[in-house]
């Protein structure tokens, strides 16, 4: 029988620690690979799968070599060695996806998270089947060593994944995490090593944690602000004295100009604009109610056209809220409140009856979150807006446009007016970009409209053939990814 070198308590705690490590890991790898092919649900599916097949494999080879190499001489070395390449994963990705721009980068990005995700991932996925062979002194005591490492084990993995979403990534940069669960993996597999095996194997790791390390402090930062749920950044534009352009991953969110409230970039703010002004004589105060915050530009813009206007905004993101003050110039008063809320739960606390105007631009990745989609939200939008009242929605889709064309029926279901404004290769099925739709319970001024719009842009109202047999959204039923996504198409 194999000497026990690894009491009960130290078994408990790297096993716990282990399993919290590779939590912590993989939902910061969410985030690193954000900025550079977007966090939709496949993304989540497929880092959540790199990290299960990680910790499936760490779990099999960890007992094979349990059986073949004393355990308490590898311990040791998979600390050191998970911790140096944890150090390497942040300055790989960041490298390797500002070197490669652009759609047909994002698979190998991707691919270069998985390597670099994979392999510290299955060392300390090897941890808890090497000490619970450590632990076992007896046949009689084989199950309650193995569940109660066990249990340790799914509890560190509890620990770190909350941790991680409700403290490190809310209050401290994704770097800083990375560094600090490298050191952290570094110095246990340091100690380890020298009380089980001596000096000289603890060096070459150490060394390349060391170069880990200084390549994650010299790595590319994308983000001027890595918040809770974006990596945001702030950018001037050279062509235009008081541009600024808000980009949240790797989309640009918003363009405001900080001379000239009245100018608009996008062209979907364009159409948001066009569709107010034909629909409400202009210069009329509006009650405007916005989900999603970003440069907050149409807030602005109606704030100087409609003077009086008075606007409620529901962002979820407290750090664009504050970047937006610091860098944009937002101020809020009597006439713009900002509350820091899902936008869901905002819309449900509105007054029936209360708003002219409904803006929905909330975004996450290039898709509006799947529950700002479906009937039961339209439902409770057409609630809150007057009987006049108009609701603006802007959707992003390709090519088939499958998820423009299930919000356009989704809509459809519970507002009796219903227009699109979109080019006409979009329509067309042959582009892509942004669609508008615009409902309300009154006609819709077409013609107004359509002579306010931008020379590319068109709006139509009889849009039974565009829509086709496309599904209604629901709470039940909201594919909103997979609809965005060629498994879609």
């Amino acid at each position: 029988m194999v000497d026990k070198p690894v009491g009960q308590k130290l078994a408990v705690g790297l096993a716990f620690g282990s399993s919290a490590a590779v939590m912590v890991l993989e939902l910061v790898s969410l985030r690193l690979v954000a900025p550079y092919i977007g966090l939709t649900l496949e993304t989540n599916t497929a880092v959540i799968g790199v990290a299960l097949a990680a910790i499936a494999t760490g779990a099999a080879m960890g007992g094979r070599f349990a059986d073949v190499v004393p355990p308490h001489r590898t311990l040791g070395p998979l600390f050191l060695l998970s911790g140096a390449l944890v150090m390497l994963v942040l300055p790989v990705v960041r490298w390797t996806g500002e070197s490669l721009q652009g759609a047909d980068a994002s698979n190998l990005v991707f691919l270069v998270l998985a390597i670099t995700l994979f392999a510290p991932a299955s060392l300390l996925a090897a941890v808890t089947p090497m000490v619970t062979k450590l632990r076992l002194a007896t046949l009689e005591q084989t199950g309650t060593v193995v569940g109660r490492l066990s249990a340790f084990a799914t509890v560190g993995g509890i620990v770190g994944t909350v941790l991680t979403g409700f403290v490190f990534v809310a209050t401290v940069p994704i770097s800083a995490i990375v560094l600090t669960l490298g050191a952290a993996l570094v110095v246990v597999g340091a100690v380890l090593t020298l009380l089980l095996r001596g000096v000289r194997d603890a060096v070459k790791p150490v060394v390349l944690a060391v170069i880990g390390a200084t390549l994650t402090l010299v790595a590319p930062r994308p983000c001027e602000v890595e918040t809770a749920y974006h990596c945001a950044r702030v950018v001037a534009d050279p062509a235009r004295d008081g541009g600024r352009t808000l980009y949240l991953d790797r989309l640009r969110h918003s363009y405001v100009d900080l001379n000239d409230p009245t100018y608009l970039e996008f062209e979907y703010i364009k159409s948001f604009a066009a569709a107010i002004n034909g629909s409400r004589p202009e210069g009329q105060p509006v009650s405007a109610l916005h989900i999603g915050a970003g440069g907050l530009t149409m807030a602005r813009y109606l704030t100087a056209t409609r003077p009086g206007s008075r606007h409620q905004v529901y962002e979820i993101d407290p750090s664009v809220v504050e970047l937006d003050k610091r860098e944009l110039g937002v101020r809020t008063g009597p006439d713009l409140n900002i509350t820091v809320k899902d936008g869901r739960l905002g819309i449900r606390d509105e007054a029936t009856d209360s708003r002219d105007v409904v803006l929905m631009d909330a975004f996450s990745g290039v898709s509006v979150p799947w529950h700002l989609t479906t009937r039961e939200v339209v439902a409770d939008v057409r609630r809150v807006l007057r009987p006049d009242g108009i609701y603006l929605i802007n959707v992003i889709d390709y090519g088939p446009a499958k998820f423009a064309k299930a919000e356009l029926r989704t809509v459809q279901a519970e507002f009796p007016y219903v227009a699109l404004i979109a080019r006409a290769d979009e329509f067309a099925g042959t582009g892509g970009g942004n669609f508008v739709v615009l409902a309300s319970d009154r006609p819709i001024a077409v013609p107004a409209i359509a002579d306010k719009l931008g020379p590319d842009m068109q709006i139509r109202d009889q849009l039974a053939s565009f829509a086709g047999d496309a599904p209604v959204l629901t709470d039940d039923y909201a594919p909103v990814d997979q609809l965005l996504t060629p498994y879609g198409s």
